[in-house]
């Protein structure tokens, strides 16, 4: 990333730091699916279940943003020993460490539609 003359040391890293989140993070579904497993930690979390409750994400979806959740640790996937095999999801502890970040945007989101029902600037 190029910086300018004029930005301040911090800036680049900030700026990468920012791009490294939106990559692992970024998208429509990978927090919503984070949130979906956090809320529902002491649940049986099975692929099948968890695309009937994420309205309108498709199988094919659903099994990217998993394996790339899974790949930056932040989703456990289990195989259980069980006929026909049971494949189920869960939030990691470093996955839990996006929950702050996660409940500030459903603040944001929640001001910005009230704030937009209500046409205030």
């Amino acid at each position: 990333m190029k910086t300018l003359k004029n930005d301040p040391p911090e800036c680049t890293g900030n700026l990468l730091a920012m791009r490294d989140t939106l990559e692992i993070l970024g998208g429509k579904w990978k927090l919503l699916i984070l949130h979906y497993l956090m809320t529902r930690d002491k649940q049986v979390n099975t692929f099948k279940k968890m695309q009937r409750e994420i309205i309108g994400i498709s199988a094919k979806m659903l099994t990217k943003e998993l394996k790339d959740l899974e790949a930056n640790h932040l989703v456990l996937r289990e195989q259980l020993d069980t006929r026909p095999v049971t494949v189920q999801y869960s939030i990691t502890e470093y996955g839990r460490s996006t929950k702050e970040l996660i409940e500030n945007l459903v603040n944001w989101g929640t001001s910005h539609r009230i704030k937009l029902l209500h046409g205030t600037p």
